[in-house]
């Protein structure tokens, strides 16, 4: 038996060494990873930043909007824009499951004749609540058949969701898709969408979500990861260093004959 403490204390110090190097690998990566999350915040931030420094430019209009007819700037999303022109309402499209405020519902998408030009825009003017008893019963829209101005916001195409062949034609649909819409229409459209953001009016409600980073996302995340590097270190200086010490600080002598 005079080797038996010798190979308990061999085994117990391979062990603290697999743990040791478990537990600081396992800190760095989440430390790591904390670190990423913040430096994804700071480049939110300076996303933020410009959204914030668009809403006090003044707001584009038909003629900036026309030169850049073929390929819309990313500089330009999210920048107000005044239009003038004339609903093409025969060619509403309605994009369905699109909810407001919790509520099933359609983006309304009409085609937007431009003053002075023979281009068209697509604007989304806003959200319907859906008929439970009849989904292909609309709600009235009131369209102005004469010249209207309307105040938008540049945005990206509408997000597509997961269709059923045949669900992406009609005037109720489930994606638009504008460059395909436009082939499948004839209507010369400008390759932009344009959201309204007018007070609510037509029958319409326009409560659309404001442009989010996701700024606080990130800081959510990071504090997250670092909480745990913080919780790994600290299991491991407690269960790896501290309570051995007291351990062997409160066990009684050792009788044991070689």
């Amino acid at each position: 038996m005079a080797d038996y403490p010798s190979s308990r204390a061999s085994a117990y110090s391979g062990r603290f060494w697999v743990v040791t190097v478990a537990a600081l690998l396992t800190a760095a990566l989440t430390f790591s990873l904390g670190q990423w999350q913040l430096r994804r915040a700071a480049q939110k931030q300076t996303l933020q930043a410009s959204l914030d420094q668009k809403k006090e430019l003044p707001p584009l209009i038909n003629a900036e909007l026309l030169v850049s007819q073929n390929s819309i700037p990313a500089a330009l999303v999210d920048r107000r824009i005044e239009l003038t022109g004339r609903w093409l309402a025969e060619q509403s499209v309605y994009l369905d499951n699109r909810p407001m405020n919790a509520k099933p519902g359609f983006w309304v998408m009409t085609p937007l004749l431009l003053t002075g030009s023979d281009k068209a825009v697509l604007v989304q003017r806003g959200w319907i609540p859906r008929n439970f008893g009849d989904r292909t019963a609309l709600a009235h829209i009131e369209t102005p058949a004469q010249n209207v101005t309307l105040l938008g916001r540049m945005a990206p195409a509408p997000a597509k969701l997961y269709a059923f062949k045949g669900a992406d034609t009609g005037s109720i649909r489930q994606n638009l898709d504008i460059p395909m819409f436009a082939a499948e229409t004839g209507l010369p459209l400008i390759s932009a969408l344009v959201i309204q953001i007018d007070p609510a009016s037509d029958g319409l409600q326009r409560d659309w979500a404001a442009p989010n980073t996701g700024v606080d996302k990130h800081y959510g995340y990071a504090v997250q990861w670092f909480g745990l590097c913080a919780l790994v270190l600290g299991l491991y200086v407690w269960f790896q260093l501290l309570l051995p010490y007291r351990q062997r600080r409160l066990a009684p002598p050792s009788n044991h004959k070689v």
